[in-house]
């Protein structure tokens, strides 16, 4: 009977490692969602994801795929399953002939054509018959990545980062910044030190965080004409951006009277000006949680009027002293047609580029076509110019 159990116990050891090698390692993990993905969810409760290895299956002969990915409410619900799972064997493309690559792209290009009206179907379905409530996309958490700039953004990030290198260049306080960009694959963080702060040891020194939490940050600091205001705005009440000692902006701001300005040519006069004309200060971000929260309006409504008057800003000063040329008309395009789309295009920036576009395109033929001769030449390349200009 002994000798019988132990045999017993050695075929379930055996059986217990058999299907252990049977059964591929899985990696097992869950996050809270901090992200938003779905108007008709809010951003609590977290994701769950269960991935089995691939590599240890195809070790051991069996090529397979299989993930599934779970949404859990706040209260540890599950709310929607994906499962990513493969279906026959793998096909590999460095052996497939021109023929059977063809097969496979007419056989696939349809899922995403579908897919989207099927995805219109369903929202409408959920909003005019469940009347589900719809959740307005919110600003990201810090801890979250943001969205990636566009080209305008991306610009603008570039000359706010040289322009807040030359505050911390100008402060005369021991502050390390350490600066946190948002939307750009290729350009990472930067840490800042002030003149005093270089010969001070790390405890003698004030440690500051810069994070932007999303690209419209940067398009929305130029609208304002203070610089303290447009920071603490952003901060506490738009949430564009997260300081980690508020209290260290005024000793950053503050810098030493700078020279009077002369513009360089006529061109940067009236750019400059134009922008001061029309700067005004950008509305704040304000979103109801949901749908069935509706923004409160004032009773009586009131209108505010800033009584201040709007001067050239500071980061306006800073790129006209600038010596590059290219980066001056870049500045003033991009503020002066953010400025126009504001007040004229809905804040669109592609109707401007569009109108823009279409102006030049007239104004070019309209020169090239007014003249006779050889001074046709010259009203070409005159047309050139006028185009190529931003």
């Amino acid at each position: 009977m002994e000798q019988g159990g132990r045999i017993e116990d050695s075929q379930e050891a055996v059986g217990a490692d058999a299907r252990r090698s049977s059964t591929p390692a899985a990696f097992k993990q869950e996050w809270p969602k901090d992200f938003h993905v779905s108007p008709f969810n809010s951003r609590k409760g977290s994701y769950s994801l269960q991935a089995f290895d691939p590599l240890k299956c195809v070790a051991e002969g069996r090529e397979s795929v299989d993930s599934t990915i779970t949404l859990r409410s706040s209260k540890g619900h599950g709310k929607i399953v994906a499962r990513l799972v493969s279906n026959g064997q793998p096909i590999d493309p460095s052996t497939m002939t021109i023929a059977q690559k063809w097969y496979f792209l007419l056989s696939w290009c349809w899922v995403g054509f579908v897919t989207f009206p099927r995805i219109v179907r369903e929202a409408g379905r959920l909003w005019f018959k469940k009347k589900l409530h719809v959740w307005y996309r919110p600003e990201p958490l810090r801890e979250s990545m943001g969205r990636i700039a566009d080209s305008s953004e991306r610009k603008l990030e570039l000359m706010f980062r040289k322009y807040l290198r030359s505050l911390v260049e100008q402060c005369q306080a021991p502050i390390a910044l350490k600066y946190v960009p948002c939307g750009l694959a290729d350009s990472g963080k930067e840490l800042m030190l002030s003149p005093a702060a270089k010969d001070k040891q790390d405890a003698d020194l004030d440690e500051m965080e810069f994070k932007v939490l999303t690209p419209v940050f940067y398009t929305r600091f130029v609208f304002y004409a203070h610089d303290l205001e447009a920071l603490f705005s952003e901060l506490r009440e738009s949430c564009t951006i997260w300081v980690s000692r508020p209290d260290q902006l005024p000793r950053l701001l503050f810098k030493k009277p700078a020279p009077a300005l002369a513009a360089r040519d006529l061109l940067d006069f009236a750019y400059y000006e134009a922008i001061r004309h029309l700067r005004q200060r950008p509305d704040t971000i304000v979103r109801p949680l949901t749908s069935s929260q509706p923004v409160q309006q004032q009773s009586p409504p009131t209108t505010a009027v800033d009584i201040r008057d709007f001067r050239i800003s500071s980061m306006d000063a800073y790129m006209l002293r600038q010596e590059d040329a290219d980066m001056r008309k870049r500045y003033s395009s991009i503020v002066l047609r953010l400025f126009v789309a504001q007040r004229l295009a809905f804040g669109n920036l592609l109707l401007v580029d569009a109108a823009l576009i279409v102006l030049r395109t007239w104004l070019a033929w309209t020169v090239t076509f007014a003249l006779e001769g050889k001074t046709r030449m010259f009203g070409f390349a005159a047309a050139l110019w006028i185009c190529g200009y931003e």
